[in-house]
């Protein structure tokens, strides 16, 4: 049996979650819209609870296009608030709708999010090398500067705790403990990009 952190045994949807996605380095702008969107909902509560509820965030949230979350109104955040599938929490709906518009401002600017968020530890994943989950830590002074920088922008719901989630998620970090076999194949794609 291969040695995952141990979180990732808590519940099926998260085995598959770390096995697949958690840490692998991400570039696509919508799929990093999504873990904006994600992890800020998150906050408060676990991520078993966004990934049980992730099919229904992506119906929600028009399959995570920025564009088209841009131009919810008043009346799209009224339904989103009636949806029983994800988390009705006026204040993290209207933040995924205003980070939509500042993530299309912000590409406008620069030309890409990817390479923004990317910038932050030189387009080049943070290989960490713990040995339990114990010594993870919530947030880092990198995740601090990239709080600093986004809310500078105009995102919301990015505090330095949900940015090293983001940076988890996306694979700006690579967490996984040492004896975890996604730690090396991580890595090894990080290496192939």
């Amino acid at each position: 049996m291969e040695q995952r952190c141990e979180w990732a045994n808590a519940d099926p949807l998260l085995t598959v979650y770390h096995d697949t996605e958690w840490g692998v380095p991400l570039f696509d702008e919508r799929r990093l819209f999504e873990f904006l969107v994600l992890d800020a909902m998150q906050a408060g509560l676990s991520w078993l609870t966004i990934l049980k509820k992730r099919d229904n965030f992506r119906k929600a949230f028009a399959d995570y296009d920025p564009a088209k979350v841009a131009r919810y109104d008043r009346r799209n955040i009224a339904r989103l608030l009636q949806n029983p599938g994800i988390i009705r929490n006026r204040l993290k709906i209207e933040s995924a709708v205003a980070n939509a518009r500042v993530f299309l401002r912000l590409q406008g600017e620069l030309g890409s999010f990817s390479d923004y968020i990317w910038s932050f530890v030189n387009g080049k994943p943070i290989v960490n090398s713990w040995k339990t989950m114990r010594q993870i830590p919530p947030q880092t002074p990198l995740s601090g500067k990239m709080s600093k920088d986004l809310q500078q922008r105009g995102f919301r719901f990015v505090g330095p705790t949900i940015c090293y989630a983001f940076m988890q998620a996306a694979g700006l970090v690579n967490d996984h403990v040492i004896d975890c076999f996604r730690h090396r194949e991580v890595q090894q794609k990080a290496r192939r990009r």
